[in-house]
Parts: structure tokens; C-alpha cells; sequence
């Protein structure tokens, strides 16, 4: 895997290396946060459109990721469920039209 800027110049200041290769062969590491087609990234990866994965995506929920899974009370579980807020929500127009949502 391979990384380069079009124009490293462009950066403020070169010496600060954020863009690292990974300890794990083909891997490179950032330290910080990266935005696509935004460049105010609120969170590790933010992606400001459509994503396409051509692989696995893989997520703490997924079951290879577990162990010792097993079945619960039923019973329980619904008094827990029956405690939980639930609420419905529109979401707010500016936020919308950033994100292209059309029902809100």
C-alpha cells in the first residue's frame, strides 16, 4: 500500500509526521482523525457521502468476535425492555440537507 500527497508542500509543517507505515505489512496509520469530502471530521472516520466495501466489514457485534454465547430469560429480558425510553425523532433540516436525507 502506498500513500503520497499530491503536494506535500501544502501541509504546515512536514516535520509532523501523522501518516505512518503500520506495523502489519500493506497497513498505514494515522494518528488523528480523517474526514472524506468534509474537513471537520468529528469522529476517527467520517465519510460525507456513500461508502462502497468490497470486503468484510467487521464489527464488535459480529459473532466471530464472541465467546461463551448463550441464551438468556426471556422474561428478564422484556422486564428490561419494558423499562427502556423509546422516542421517534425528525431530524433537523440543516442537518438533512447536509447529509442529503429526504425524509426527515
Amino acid at each position: 500500500f502506498f500513500f503520497q500527497a499530491s503536494n506535500p508542500g501544502q501541509f504546515e509543517n512536514d516535520s509532523d509526521v501523522l501518516w505512518q507505515r503500520g506495523h502489519v505489512p500493506e497497513t498505514i496509520v494515522y494518528h488523528g482523525r480523517v474526514g472524506i469530502n468534509t474537513d471537520a471530521p468529528d469522529e476517527a472516520l467520517v465519510v460525507c457521502g456513500n461508502a462502497k466495501v468490497m470486503g468484510r466489514v467487521m464489527h464488535p457485534s459480529d459473532s466471530r468476535a464472541k465467546q461463551n454465547i448463550r441464551e438468556v430469560d426471556t422474561n428478564e429480558q422484556l422486564r428490561r425492555i419494558i423499562q427502556m425510553r423509546l422516542v421517534e425523532y425528525d431530524y433537523k433540516p440543516e442537518f438533512a440537507s447536509i447529509m442529503g436525507i429526504k425524509n426527515t
